[in-house]
């Protein structure tokens, strides 16, 4: 379910492909279809960069408090290139403690050198998503992301590639599990029975499940169906399998309609 209140902070732009969930990554193709007169393997830093900390005329916050801050969704918080500003983007992330900063990553074996002096077991204000697309992939990156000191943490399975096993790394401290499709003319096949095989997972251990969108390709009953961009989303949400905890405790869960 989308926040009441969210914002958009991309404080630098631009990345470097490092696996195979990265081939035909959205930001390019963006920067491609838009014109952008940057070069998206090279990673420059946004004129927004202190968005966090922006304040209007009447000297309140322009992102107000509350809100949930999808962060540096153009790049990687954690590639190498940004090391020179991370240390201020924490530090305006800890003085708007009155905000949820969400970003995920694939570079989730540099967390620990990318982490600040004061960060302990975690900023409570900061939710931190694990990137995976295959099961070599998870099987790497999994076991780095739960030996970290993380208050919140979720795994995020986009695109998806292949079939995936989560069960050794869904953990008590695992907040939510999200899967998606590929977007894009060159998206590689989304099957919907991976997508149900990583709900049963979930739903076993009792971590909650989301099913964020299709992807341009859905393998559903031995059927490829190509599916426009603008509803890859609401089609995902059709399929009515997000699996939750409601807050008496009783999972909440839907079938494919």
């Amino acid at each position: 379910m989308a926040p009441a209140d969210y914002a958009d902070w991309n404080p630098w732009h631009g990345c470097t492909k490092i696996s195979p969930g990265c081939k035909y990554c959205y930001v390019y193709r963006q920067d491609e279809m838009y014109g952008s007169d940057k070069r998206t393997d090279l990673v420059t830093k946004n004129a927004d960069f202190d968005l966090p900390v922006r304040r209007k005329r009447d000297k309140s916050y322009k992102i107000p408090s509350g809100a949930v801050v999808f962060t540096c969704f153009t790049s990687d918080f954690l590639v190498k290139d940004a090391d020179v500003w991370r240390s201020e983007a924490w530090a305006m992330m800890k003085l708007r403690s009155d905000l949820t900063f969400y970003f995920f990553t694939k570079r989730i074996d540099r967390l620990r050198k990318c982490l600040p002096e004061d960060w302990g077991d975690g900023y409570d204000n900061v939710i931190i998503g694990c990137t995976v697309e295959n099961q070599e992939r998870a099987d790497y990156r999994l076991p780095v992301f739960l030996d970290l000191p993380i208050r919140h943490r979720s795994i995020i399975v986009a695109p998806i590639l292949g079939r995936i096993d989560l069960g050794p790394y869904l953990a008590p401290c695992i907040e939510e599990v999200a899967v998606s499709g590929e977007s894009g003319i060159q998206a590689r096949v989304c099957d919907f029975e991976w997508v149900l095989d990583i709900r049963r997972q979930c739903m076993e251990q009792d971590i909650p499940f989301s099913f964020h969108q299709t992807g341009a390709k859905l393998r559903k009953g031995g059927k490829i169906y190509c599916i426009p961009r603008k509803f890859q989303i609401s089609q995902a949400r059709k399929a009515a399998i997000d699996y939750r905890i409601s807050p008496d405790g009783k999972p909440e869960n839907g079938e494919w309609k």
